[in-house]
């Protein structure tokens, strides 16, 4: 039985926790929030990918427990770090949340410790900023006392289809030796494990992967946008394009990125590239298309006011369907729906939201969904739940940015579409 440490008990760290521990290793979770590790270690998950029913049993066992202390992780055989990588104010990469970790790491490691980060970071991350750090605080040498590797995250909230434990997971560290005790390591509690030269590789692997996404999105919104002036249903071309069996993948419009990785992750490569004189032009560009997107959107809400209801945007009551950045989770990270009620505010609007996965949002509660009290109904976030036959039957205005209503929003005359 290998004990695993995983500092990090947020979206990453849980379901990491239970693959481990459904494999029969104990697992401690280190968080500096004592909300957190209470709550984890009565049973009740704070995370909707791990029910507090699969995660209870698990603590009951003895498999999975938190603290706050660091000093556990001296009895841990392997520790993983799942910690956050926001950006700053000015778009630059802040480790900070990391590089405070590593070195509360760095004052308890041993020889024979594995260390993996799972952070998503730039490429040179674990070689440039926490190699140093852990020699430098332990007084041992990476690949020869202790190995070091990097391991991205490929956390979907709320996807029932691809899980931690299913997903293949992309392994490199800092010599052949690390990468293989770190293989050893997952290749014991999840279905495939890719190993590349380096972690280097492995870093930008998991870059490549969210601007491939931010990239196409961005360029099915400046499509949207287009479709619009053209006085066509850019949804239905995208629904028709994706009948071609090869050579194109489907992506829709919306009001803009949310989530943990696709708004923010892009960016850290972008600076990185400065480093060497290179401009990432395609990744920019995307980041510019998407982050304008609320912007369109407030626009176009003010547009379906004017026209549909000879109204101003100031002084109209909006009620905001979803604020959760994507469908049926709770999770409201970067969640464009923050921005566009920001923007519609703003502008003098009453604004209102309601979303059954999210109670409140700051300050805010959610309303009863009662579309016919508003001047208009706008759709962020296409929840399953909500009852867009309803919304379409009372609301006197719809703005639908996540083509919710379907075939019967098509040419209804009170239905505005991105």
């Amino acid at each position: 039985m290998t004990q695993v440490a995983i500092v990090g008990a947020g979206y990453v760290g849980l379901p990491l926790a239970q693959v481990f521990a459904d494999a029969g290793h104990e697992v401690v979770l280190v968080d500096v929030e004592q909300r957190v590790v209470d709550g984890i270690n009565s049973g009740e998950s704070h995370i909707e990918d791990v029910p507090s029913a699969t995660l209870a049993p698990l603590v009951a066992s003895g498999l999975v427990r938190a603290t706050t202390d660091y000093d556990e992780l001296r009895d841990a055989d392997a520790i993983l770090i799942a910690l956050a990588t926001p950006l700053t104010k000015q778009r630059e990469p802040d480790l900070s949340i990391v590089t405070r970790a590593v070195t509360g790491i760095a004052g308890r490691l041993r020889a024979g410790h594995l260390v993996v980060l799972e952070s998503t970071t730039y490429p040179g991350t674990t070689r440039e900023v926490v190699l140093p750090i852990l020699e430098e605080g332990s007084g041992l040498k990476a690949g020869q006392d202790f190995h070091l590797a990097f391991s991205p995250e490929r956390v979907d909230p709320g996807n029932e289809t691809w899980s931690t434990k299913t997903v293949p997971k992309i392994v490199g560290g800092i010599t052949d030796e690390c990468t293989r005790r770190a293989a050893e390591l997952y290749g014991g509690v999840v279905d495939t494990v890719h190993t590349v030269s380096s972690p280097e590789a492995a870093e930008l692997t998991k870059l490549l992967e969210n601007i491939f996404r931010s990239v196409n999105i961005a360029l099915v919104n400046e499509l949207a946008q287009l479709c619009e002036r053209m006085g066509i249903d850019v949804w239905e071309v995208v629904d028709a394009a994706a009948t071609k069996p090869f050579g194109f993948m489907s992506f829709k419009p919306g009001p803009g990125l949310g989530g943990h990785c696709i708004p923010v992750d892009p960016f850290y490569l972008t600076w990185k590239a400065r480093e060497y004189g290179f401009y990432t032009e395609f990744i920019e560009l995307a980041g510019k298309v998407n982050e304008n997107m609320p912007y369109h959107c407030r626009s176009m809400i003010s547009q379906a006011l004017n026209h549909g209801a000879q109204r101003s945007l100031k002084g109209s009551k909006v009620l905001v369907l979803g604020v959760a950045y994507k469908s049926d989770i709770s999770d409201v990270r970067e969640s464009p729906a923050i921005k566009v009620m920001q923007l519609l505010e703003n502008a003098g609007a009453a604004v209102s939201y309601h979303d059954p996965y999210v109670p409140s949002l700051d300050g805010k509660e959610s309303v009863p969904l009662e579309p016919a009290a508003y001047d208009c109904v706008t759709i962020v976030t296409a929840h399953s739940s909500i009852d867009y036959e309803q919304v379409l039957r009372e609301a006197k205005i719809v703005v639908d940015f996540r083509n919710a209503t379907g075939d019967a929003g098509r040419g209804n005359p009170k239905v505005w579409k991105l």
